[in-house]
């Protein structure tokens, strides 16, 4: 029910270390277009042709946001977003005098950058003087000649950067925010911010093999997704616990920046489907789907252990009747009664509905099906949710037969999701081959009622060996 904003944008504020990475030299923090006004009155000289001025200030704001947006000295455990050190940043003198030509560039395209066609990130736009260091970007005595022979900036940035680049205008302005989303993922855990760690996993494992692949990207922290996070941390040297805290969120980040090479001219390049939202924001009155059939189960659950909380019915759309119910909820768990299910909020109501679960004796359910775990179960998900379903599937193929046998293992691998499949087909449900709320409880309550003797008679379920 979260996420964050994953495009680039302007940074009000940047904060550069005087000096390389490692040492121990003063952090000073300065707006974003001040920054670019140093560095270009540093860098270049306020003689050269106009065009040439702009192409080298657009490179160098391009050059900077790729540092801020791939969180590269962040990612590493610094208090910084870049260095003033010239081998490996741009340089910066603070409190110099600045241009006045140069000031009024910036202050008309600080909002603008570099991206290649099909990328989302600003390019990381390298360049040099071209006359005592070399490099395969940008020279900047080169954009004085070319100014000179009348070429515009954009067409300059072209010649060093080819044809595929484009610039962004406009690039919103915001304060600066860490990417981290502020809690630590785990099973159960669901929104755009799962969604980008899973993302980001499957890329890194075709460097690394030995993470599992997450067969579904839907944002649902599943135990396919907790397998591959004790994976990578395996492999980096972190402490396994299948949950991506604050260290490991930034260890993801900082690896997959290295293996799709953002730090680098010829950048693999992320494309905008990988930081495309799947979820809203916010659940409110008038949303309908999937995620409000699973607030009102929830909500019915721990309506049935605290009579506080109010029990909306479970049809998928975010009525009165369910605003009162999630006011209920906020009321009596010490939160804001807006109505509105945001990300405290759901993560309140999960924590809830998991703990009622643990809490609750063994063989409490003498109904012979457990409650929804709380979660989708899908490809490449394990543990005992995987082998319940696998046990109800069991029985249900013995009337279903088009259903096939699998063997309890608690694995959910392509034979499990066959069986899935046979059954959401059989029984009217959106065959996707995953066991989330609706498919769980039709499968539960299948399974009830034929292990409950009341075996399936002509027209009873549909597809039955009655039939």
């Amino acid at each position: 029910m979260n996420g964050q904003v994953n495009l680039p944008f302007i940074p009000e504020k940047i904060t550069v270390h005087l000096g390389p990475p490692d040492s121990d030299a003063e952090n000073v923090t300065v707006s974003f277009v001040d920054y670019i006004k140093n560095v270009a009155s540093s860098e270049i000289y306020p003689t050269w042709p106009e065009n040439a001025l702009r192409a080298n200030i657009l490179a160098q704001i391009s050059f900077a946001l790729n540092r801020i947006y791939t969180e590269y000295y962040r990612s590493r455990g610094y208090s910084f977003d870049i260095t003033n050190s010239t081998a490996i940043d741009q340089s910066f003198t603070y409190g110099r005098d600045i241009f006045e030509n140069i000031s009024v560039i910036v202050d008309d395209i600080f909002d603008t950058y570099i991206r290649r066609d099909g990328a989302v990130e600003p390019l990381f736009a390298l360049y040099c003087d071209g006359q005592n260091t070399f490099c395969n970007g940008l020279r900047q005595w080169e954009t004085v000649s070319l100014a000179n022979q009348g070429l515009g900036a954009f067409d300059i940035l072209t010649r060093f950067y080819g044809r595929d680049i484009g610039l962004v205008p406009d690039a919103p302005i915001q304060g600066a925010t860490e990417s981290f989303p502020g809690r630590t993922l785990s099973v159960g855990s669901s929104g755009n911010d799962v969604k980008l760690i899973q993302t980001r996993l499957n890329r890194i494992s075709k460097n690394y093999p030995a993470i599992p692949k997450i067969a579904l990207i839907d944002g649902i922290y599943a135990t396919d997704t907790e397998d591959a996070v004790r994976s990578f941390e395996q492999i980096f040297a972190l402490p396994q616990t299948g949950t991506v805290d604050r260290s490991v969120w930034y260890a993801i980040a900082r690896i997959y920046a290295g293996v799709k090479r953002l730090s680098d001219l010829n950048s693999e390049g992320i494309p905008p489907e990988d930081i495309t939202d799947l979820f809203a924001q916010e659940l409110s009155l008038g949303y309908t789907g999937r995620g409000a059939s699973d607030l009102q189960y929830f909500l019915r659950f721990i309506s049935e252990f605290n009579p506080a909380v109010e029990a909306p019915v479970i049809d998928g759309i975010f009525g009165e009747a369910t605003q009162s119910a999630v006011q209920s909820f906020q009321r009596e768990y010490g939160l804001p009664e807006t109505g509105v299910v945001d990300l405290e909020t759901w993560e309140a109501l999960f924590s809830v509905y998991q703990g009622m679960l643990e809490s609750l004796p063994e063989g409490y359910f003498s109904a012979t099906t457990e409650p929804y775990p709380g979660f989708p179960v899908r490809l490449g998900s394990r543990g005992e949710e995987v082998r319940r379903i696998q046990q109800y599937l069991n029985l249900i193929s013995e009337a279903y037969p088009q259903i096939p046998r699998l063997v309890e293992d608690g694995i959910f691998g392509t034979g499990t999701q066959a069986a899935v499949l046979a059954f959401q087909s059989l029984f009217g449900l959106t065959p996707d081959g995953t066991v989330a709320l609706l498919t769980y409880n039709r499968i539960a309550e299948t399974y009830r009622a034929l292990a409950e003797g009341e075996d399936a008679s002509a027209g009873q379920f549909p597809g039955g060996a009655g039939q």
